[in-house]
């Protein structure tokens, strides 16, 4: 198979860095362009010391004309709004696109400006862009022009959350998600709040009933309802470099045990090669560094109490991205992922 050569834009970020790291492992993927907002414009093996030696590639300002010439495929690590701009010119190049922003996972403008504060930069399109979360929506992945990577704590959430409603185990209303996120969640741009003397020893919760992921975990979660949900999300930061621990909490709709919902999760995720449903309570150790998301569930005085794991870096991010290019491009979904 011809080699797939690879742009990404928004390259000094955390993500970025995870997805450079798999795309360099990647038989079928080249890289051959990453891009910098800033006018200053390093190698990469300066931006990301790691990739000395294994990456001679200077970062460069964002220009859709010249990306078209040299990238197959682009992957967009810009931040929401920006990475929309960019985006429109990218697929009128005739370019296909995974955008790890939040810019295309909502489906109504409307409840994107309320969100995220800001009016869509390509408002026509949303409703019909692929949601690129593959356990779930695999069969519309491999011919889309344009695939929405899901975000870190909506994965976290979704995967054990959706099979249970489907199945009708668990009633769509007051669902409670609490998650945990690793300091590099927050990105890599300098903020008050994740200096080491503010984070370490320090558990915090933010974004009480407004953190923007929000809306996302609501949309997906109501198509496998079938009804509208509204869940009460609350993240945390905990003094970690990595991972997502996610614990949520739903009434159920029936008489079941612990053993019957942990069927429910298997027969979903059977044959899939990133989720694994274990026995035991997970951890962010089990997850790191891998692109898997291990769950599991217990009944608590009438609610299923469901606590799962990834690494927000790459199942929350540059994992997710790699496993939809290769639905994308016909490969095997587990390619540079092992």
């Amino acid at each position: 198979m011809a080699t797939i050569r690879t742009a990404i834009l928004g390259a000094t970020g955390y993500a970025a860095k995870e997805l450079i790291r798999l795309l360099l492992g990647h038989p079928h993927a080249e890289i051959t362009v990453l891009t910098t907002r800033s006018t200053d414009v390093p190698w990469a093996g300066d931006v990301h010391p790691v990739f000395r030696g294994r990456l001679d590639l200077r970062l460069e300002n964002l220009d859709a004309a010249s990306i078209a010439a040299r990238a197959d495929c682009v992957f967009s690590c810009l931040p929401h709004a920006a990475s929309a701009e960019a985006v429109v010119e990218l697929l009128a190049a005739g370019l296909r696109v995974i955008d790890l922003s939040a810019d295309y996972r909502l489906n109504d403008p409307a409840v994107y400006k309320k969100w995220y504060e800001h009016d869509h930069p390509d408002p026509t399109r949303l409703a019909e862009t692929v949601y690129g979360l593959p356990e779930l929506y695999r069969q519309a992945i491999p011919r889309a022009q344009l695939v929405a990577n899901p975000g870190c704590y909506p994965t976290s959430a979704i995967l054990p959350l959706a099979p249970l409603l489907r199945e009708r185990a668990v009633l769509p209303a007051g669902i409670i998600i609490d998650s945990k996120s690793g300091v590099s969640g927050a990105g890599r741009t300098p903020k008050a709040h994740l200096h080491f003397p503010e984070c370490n020893e320090a558990v915090s919760a933010y974004g009480v009933g407004s953190h923007r992921h929000t809306p996302e975990i609501d949309q997906v979660l109501s198509d496998f309802a079938d009804v509208q949900t509204e869940v009460i999300f609350t993240p945390h930061l905990i003094p970690m470099d990595r991972g997502i621990l996610t614990t949520a909490y739903a009434t159920l709709s029936q008489d079941v045990d612990a053993a019957g919902l942990l069927a429910v999760l298997r027969r979903q995720y059977a044959h899939e090669p990133f989720v694994r449903v274990v026995d035991g309570l997970p951890s962010t150790k089990d997850v790191v560094g891998t692109n898997c998301c291990d769950m599991t569930v217990r009944v608590v005085r009438g609610r299923a109490v469901v606590v799962s794991a990834i690494d927000n870096l790459v199942k929350g991010a540059a994992g997710a991205a790699v496993q939809n290019f290769n639905l994308m491009y016909d490969l095997d979904e587990t390619t540079a992922l092992r």
